[in-house]
C-alpha cells in the first residue's frame, strides 16, 4: 500500500506545479533544438568550418556538464525552486547574447552559458517534481518534463522554419527569451519541495506544504516515511561511494551513455544537416522535414507518459530499443545504396521519424525519471548530479564527433555504429535496470539499503 492517496483525490496544485516547472524542459528542448536550423546560416555568416560547426555547436554541451557538475551541490544547500529560478535567469542572459554576437567567440560564450543553464535545468526539473509527486502519477508528472523538452524542441524548428527565409538566425535565439520569463515569474509563485525542506530541518513549513499539495491535513504517514528516511546515516559525497549506491550509480551512468551514444543528439542538433545529406537541397524544406520528425516526437513522448504508470519503466525501455536499433539499421542501409537517389530522401524521413519516435517512448523520459527515483534522498541531489554530467559528457562527445565520423567512416557506418551501441544498450537495460513503477521513493531507497538484487525486488 502506498501512503499516498487516489489520483483522483489528489489536489490539481500538484500538477500545476509540475507544469510550470517543466518549463525548464521546454527551454531545455529549445536551446538544445535551435541550432540545428541557426547553424546552416551562421556557418555561412561566419564562414565556419565543419570543425568550427561543431565547437559551436557543442559548446552549449560545455556548458551543461558545468551547469550539471554545480547542480548537485547547489540544489541541496539553496533549494530545488530557489535553483529552478537562477537557472531561468541564465536561459534569459544566454538567449539574447547569443541573439546579438558579433563573432563566434561571443556567440560560443553565450551558449556556454545556456548550456549552464540545460545542465542545471535538466537536473533539478525532474528532481523537484519527482519530490512533489505523489506516487500513482510520479511517473506521468516527471515525464511531462520530458514533453516539455520535446514541445521545446519542435517550438525551436518552428522558430528557424519562421526566420529561415529572412535567414535571421537571431530572432532563432531571441525567441527563447521569453519562456525562460514565464519560468522566472511562474516558480516565484511555487513553493519549495517539502521532501527538501525537512532535510534542512524546516519541519513546520514542510508539513504545511505537503498539506497544501496532497489537498488533505493527514499526511502523518508520508510525512513519517520521509522522517525516517533522512535519519539514515549519511556522509555527503563521501557516500556515494558506499557499496550500497554502486548499483544505482552504475545504472544512471549507463543509462546516460546509451541515451547519448545512440546518436539523439545528431538528429536534434544536425537533422537538417542530415536531411540535405539525404537530398534535400533547401535549408527551408530541410528544417521543414525536421519539424515534422519533431511533431513525432511531441505525440510518442505523449504516448509514453500514458503508458509509463500503467506498463512501467522497462518494457516501454525494450520496445523502444528495439525501434531504433531496426531504424537506425535501416537508415544506414539506405545511405549505402546510391541507386535509391530520390526515394532516399523519403526513407530517411521515415527511418529518422521511426528512430524518434521509439526514443521518445523509452529512453528519452525513462533515464530521467529513473534517476530521480532510485538515490536516497539526503544524496539525490549529488548523485543525480553525477548522472547527469555524464549525459551531458556523452552527449558533447556525440555533437562533436558526428560530422567527423560521417566523413571518415562515411554516413551508413556512422548510423550503424550508434545502432551497436543501442543494441549494447538493450543489453545492459535487461541485465540491470529496475522497474520502479508503483513503488514510492522510500520503498527504492530501502532496498538500495538492504543490499538486495535492484533489478530483481
Amino acid at each position: 500500500m502506498s501512503e499516498i492517496s487516489k489520483p483522483s483525490e489528489q489536489n490539481l496544485f500538484v500538477y500545476f506545479i509540475a507544469s510550470i516547472a517543466a518549463l525548464a524542459g521546454l527551454l531545455f528542448g529549445y536551446d538544445t533544438g535551435v541550432i540545428s536550423g541557426a547553424i546552416l546560416f551562421i556557418k555561412s555568416e561566419f564562414q565556419l568550418s565543419s570543425m568550427m560547426q561543431e565547437i559551436v555547436v557543442g559548446s552549449v554541451l560545455l556548458g551543461a556538464i558545468i551547469g550539471a557538475a554545480v547542480s548537485g551541490g547547489v540544489s541541496d544547500k539553496f533549494g530545488r525552486r530557489q535553483t529552478i529560478i537562477a537557472t531561468a535567469i541564465l536561459f534569459a542572459v544566454g538567449a539574447l547574447g547569443s541573439a546579438f554576437a558579433q563573432n563566434v567567440i561571443w556567440l560560443i560564450s553565450c551558449r556556454v552559458i545556456i548550456g549552464i543553464a540545460i545542465g542545471v535545468a535538466s537536473f533539478a526539473a525532474p528532481l523537484y517534481i519527482s519530490e512533489v509527486a505523489p506516487t500513482e502519477v510520479r511517473g506521468a508528472l516527471v515525464s511531462l518534463n520530458q514533453l516539455m523538452i520535446t514541445c521545446g524542441i519542435v517550438l525551436s524548428y518552428i522558430a528557424d522554419y519562421a526566420f529561415s527565409a529572412s535567414k535571421n538566425w537571431r530572432w532563432m535565439f531571441a525567441f527563447g527569451a521569453i519562456p525562460a520569463m514565464i519560468l522566472l515569474i511562474g516558480m516565484l509563485f511555487l513553493p519549495e519541495s517539502p521532501r527538501w525542506l525537512l532535510s534542512q530541518s524546516l519541519v513546520r513549513k514542510a508539513r504545511a506544504i505537503l498539506e497544501r499539495i496532497r489537498n488533505r491535513k493527514n499526511v502523518n504517514k508520508e510525512f513519517d516515511i520521509i522522517n525516517k528516511t533522512l535519519k539514515q546515516k549519511t556522509g555527503g559525497w563521501r557516500e556515494l561511494l558506499e557499496p550500497y549506491i554502486r548499483p544505482a550509480l552504475i545504472i544512471g551512468i549507463g543509462l546516460a551513455f546509451v541515451q547519448q551514444a545512440t546518436g539523439i543528439n545528431t538528429v536534434i542538433y544536425y537533422a537538417p544537416t542530415i536531411f540535405q545529406f539525404a537530398g534535400f537541397e533547401s535549408a527551408r524544406v530541410s528544417i521543414l522535414a525536421t519539424a515534422g520528425v519533431g511533431i513525432v516526437n511531441v505525440f510518442m513522448t505523449i504516448v509514453a507518459i500514458w503508458l509509463l504508470d500503467k506498463i512501467g519503466r522497462r518494457p516501454l525501455l525494450f520496445t523502444g530499443l528495439i525501434g531504433m536499433i531496426l531504424s537506425l539499421g535501416v537508415l544506414g542501409l539506405a545511405f549505402r545504396m546510391p541507386n535509391l537517389s530520390g526515394a532516399l530522401k523519403w526513407i530517411t524521413v521515415a527511418s529518422l521519424a521511426c528512430y524518434i519516435a521509439s526514443f521518445a517512448i523509452s529512453l528519452g523520459p525513462i533515464f530521467w525519471l529513473i534517476i530521480a527515483e532510485i538515490y536516497p534522498l539526503k544524496i539525490r541531489g549529488r548523485a543525480m548530479s553525477i548522472a547527469t554530467v555524464a549525459n551531458w559528457t556523452f552527449n558533447m562527445i556525440v555533437a562533436l564527433t558526428f560530422l567527423t565520423i560521417a566523413e571518415k567512416l562515411g554516413r551508413s557506418s556512422a548510423f550503424w555504429l550508434y545502432g551497436l551501441v543501442a543494441i549494447a544498450g538493450f543489453i545492459f537495460c535487461y541485465l540491470f535496470v529496475p522497474e520502479t513503477k508503483g513503488r514510492t521513493l522510500e520503498e527504492i531507497e530501502v532496498t538500495l539499503r538492504s543490499g538486495k538484487c535492484f533489478k530483481k525486488s
